[in-house]
């Protein structure tokens, strides 16, 4: 399996990237800062590529996805993981929040799409976008309405591309609160959310039921990510949920 992951930097991502080179996949990890790049490749093993691309520019997106094709000879598989989270009343959302979000969230996955699909149709690969349980398993959750809105987007792209190109299997995988590791491999959505503002949010969140008050396993993320990767020759998995239960187990 040769995979190419973006947002590989940090987060979800960086535990995905390794995950897979661990359990022997061939990895690209793609994302804009090199020293965390170049950290997360070594953690993954020899031969796991670290590539700069920024996915709101489509020139770095070009190059690093035909950086990664040429390094790992060819593409089986694309992972898209970057994703901002504002935490912002909708009301009090400005012009520019909205257009940085959609670039990120839902313009940049489009963009990485459409310069691997040769190499996605050659291999006839697969491609996941992590989208969220916010967009299609909950109500809208009050201040995330950009982060929400933007996935609710990801979700209908996912859909466009499968409709058009319905040779290459198109995931959209759901994930619920997941942590992610430590370190660089933990979670950063909420570093830059106002404190009094979230700790407004979050009571509204458990009230509705909106959080189950527990987080996912990142391994049980990795695990369903590979499984996936690996089943497209003979499944079509076109929606995949990976939540955390209600209660943890006894």
């Amino acid at each position: 399996m040769r995979a190419v992951v973006i947002g590989a930097s940090s987060g979800l991502g960086r535990c995905i990237g390794i995950g897979l080179a661990q359990r022997g996949a061939q990895v690209a990890l793609l994302a804009r800062r090199r020293q965390r790049l170049d950290d997360a490749a070594k953690e993954a093993g020899p031969g796991t590529l670290a590539i700069e691309c920024d996915v709101t520019d489509p020139a770095s997106c070009r190059e690093a996805i035909a950086e990664a094709a040429t390094g790992l000879g060819g593409i089986d598989g694309l992972i898209y993981t970057p994703a901002i989270t504002p935490l912002a009343r909708i009301q009090e959302t400005d012009a520019a929040t909205w257009q940085r979000t959609f670039e990120t969230n839902v313009v940049g996955a489009s963009l990485a799409t459409a310069v691997a699909l040769p190499h996605l149709r050659e291999a006839r690969g697969s491609a996941i976008y992590l989208t969220s349980n916010s967009a299609s398993m909950t109500p809208p959750w009050p201040g995330l309405g950009a982060y929400t809105v933007s996935k609710a987007a990801l979700d209908k792209m996912v859909e466009v591309w499968r409709a058009e190109h319905p040779d290459i299997a198109f995931t959209r995988m759901i994930v619920g609160e997941c942590a992610g590791g430590e370190g660089d491999a933990m979670t950063g959505m909420i570093d830059d959310w106002d404190g009094e503002l979230a700790a407004e949010m979050h009571p509204i969140w458990m009230e509705r039921k909106y959080m189950s008050g527990f987080l996912l396993d990142v391994e049980q993320l990795i695990t369903t990510v590979d499984m996936v990767l690996n089943s497209h020759v003979t499944a079509y998995l076109p929606t995949v949920a990976v939540v955390p239960r209600a209660t943890p187990p006894s």
